[in-house]
Parts: C-alpha cells; sequence; structure tokens
C-alpha cells in the first residue's frame, strides 16, 4: 500500500472518530464537540494507569528483594531452637576456658602480692616486738620473794613468825625477851590472826599468856606495844573489868569447850607471872623495832 493511501485512510478514521464523538450520547445537549487535536494528545499521553504499573513493578521488586534477604537470614542461622552447631560450641568452650585461665592467673598473682605484703608486716611486727622486749623484761623481771621461813619452835601466819613461850615471866620481862628475839609481844588485829593463835594454845585449868596491848599509861585506853590504839578487840563478856588495877591483857584458854576464840581476852595486874606469845614480822619491808 502506498503513502498516499494511508494517508487517506487514516483521515477517514480520523472523521469516523470525530462524528462518532461527536455523537456520543453522554454529551449534553449543546455541548461542545472536542477538537480532534486534543483528542489526539490525550490517547498519545501515558496517562494513569501506566504510572500505576510502574509503582507496582517497583513495590514488587522492593518485596522480592526482601524475601530473598529473610531466606538467606534464616538459613544461615542454626535451626533447633537457636542450639550452637559443635564448631560454634566448641569455640564458646574455648572462649570460657581461656577466660577461666585468665581469672586463675590474676588470682595467682594476687596471692603472690598479699603474701609477700604480709611477710613484710610480719617482719616490722618481729622487728618492733624485738625493740619492746628488753623493756618488758626489766618491768616484769622482779625475782619472786623468798619464802618466808620462820626459826625453830615458831609459827607462820601471813607475814609473820609467832612463839608460844614454855616458860613464865611479868608482862614487862615478856615483852623484852620477845624485843631480844627481833620481835615483840603479839599484836593480835583480826579474827582469823586471834583464831589461829588460839588453836595453838594447850587447854588447862586456866591456861593464860600475855600478848601486847596495856592499859599503863591511861586507864581504859588500851593501847599495843607499838603505841597505836586498839580498836574492837576479842575480850570475853563483862572484860576489862580493871581488877585490882590490872593494866595488861592477856588470853586465858581452860577445859571448858564452850570458851571461844573471839572471847578469850582478859585484863590482869602486869606484874602476875604468865607465859607469853612472841611475833617476828618476816614479810619484804617488815620493821621489829618496836619502842620501849
Amino acid at each position: 500500500m502506498s503513502t498516499t493511501g494511508n494517508s487517506v485512510a487514516c483521515e477517514g478514521m480520523y472523521s469516523q472518530l470525530i462524528d462518532d464523538e461527536g455523537h456520543r450520547p453522554d454529551v449534553g445537549h449543546g455541548a461542545r464537540p472536542v477538537s480532534g487535536v486534543r483528542l489526539i494528545s490525550r490517547v498519545s499521553s501515558p496517562g494513569p494507569y501506566r504510572l500505576a504499573t510502574m509503582c507496582l513493578a517497583t513495590l514488587c521488586a522492593v518485596l522480592l528483594i526482601s524475601i530473598i534477604a529473610v531466606t538467606a537470614h534464616y538459613k544461615n542461622k542454626p535451626q533447633g531452637g537457636g542450639e550452637a552447631t559443635p564448631e560454634i560450641q566448641k569455640q564458646t568452650q574455648d572462649a570460657e576456658v581461656t577466660a577461666l585461665l585468665a581469672n586463675i592467673s590474676k588470682l595467682q598473682q594476687e596471692k603472690t602480692q598479699l603474701q609477700k605484703e604480709k611477710d613484710e608486716l610480719q617482719t616490722k611486727l618481729d622487728a618492733k616486738a624485738a625493740t619492746k622486749a628488753p623493756k618488758v623484761i626489766q618491768s616484769t623481771t622482779k625475782a619472786p620473794p623468798p619464802p618466808i621461813v620462820c626459826p625453830d619452835d615458831w609459827h607462820l601466819f601471813n607475814n609473820s613468825c609467832y612463839f608460844i613461850s614454855r616458860n613464865t615471866r611479868d608482862w614487862p620481862e615478856s615483852q623484852s625477851y620477845c624485843q631480844s628475839q627481833g620481835g615483840y609481844l603479839a599484836m593480835i588485829h583480826t579474827a582469823e590472826e586471834q583464831t589461829f593463835l588460839w588453836n595453838l594454845l594447850p587447854r588447862g585449868h586456866w591456861n593464860a599468856f600475855w600478848f601486847g596491848i596495856t592499859d599503863e599509861q591511861t586507864e581504859d585506853k588500851w593501847v599495843w606495844v607499838d603505841k597505836t590504839p586498839l580498836v574492837g578487840g576479842f575480850w570475853e563478856v563483862g572484860e576489862p573489868n580493871n581488877h585490882i588495877n590490872e593494866d595488861c591483857g592477856y588470853i586465858v584458854k581452860t577445859r571448858v569447850l564452850e570458851r571461844v576464840a573471839i572471847r578469850s581476852w582478859y585484863d590482869a595486874p602486869c606484874s602476875m607471872y604468865c607465859r607469853f606469845i612472841c611475833e617476828k614480822e618476816m614479810g619484804p619491808g617488815a620493821s621489829t623495832a618496836i619502842p620501849h
């Protein structure tokens, strides 16, 4: 077919389209017929359907790429609830063992350091103790006092020795004899001392023993041989009564068992002859110098 024929045919088809368009039933009465140029431009433009097709194709491509990526991810992920493969488990165990070994090595280093510090402190402590040792020894190494040993026929009580005579003398002579032995007529201050001496005395009809008390200087002002005043005492009931100028004290022990140690003192004339009790202090710093 020639070009002229084609042109005629196209013009015929164009005229037919114009006629058909002009006679559409939906075109209102008096509507303006569409020009041929505008119709050709609308038919030849891409239109909204082509744009929608392009968007849909793009979305499909993105979705396909996403599906491929997710599939690849889960294909590489271990199956069975997240359990690692033997190779991964081995790598994990090796890492844990390495960490434990590192911790053990660190602890050993800390132990060595602490032991070193302990040894240094112990050395300093020993050196300090060695420097203080002589002072402690000087302040605490007092020789214990020697045990008290009483002479023959003397009896030990606390820090004193006591002598019970077998011969009789008056009170002043008895005091002189005790002083010649380095002592004095006994001074009895406690119930324990009184009971100790009472138990040494023999029983008899009227066994009487001088001890170191007198009121010869002032009546009823009883004093010991060292001039200190008497406090209390162990007098028999009704004693001292100063019967016939009785200015010296003695202890009486008879066969009457009801008589007791803490009620056995009497007063009597100092010139009367009786046996006597001497006392001699033996403790550290003891002094037996008794004024006359």
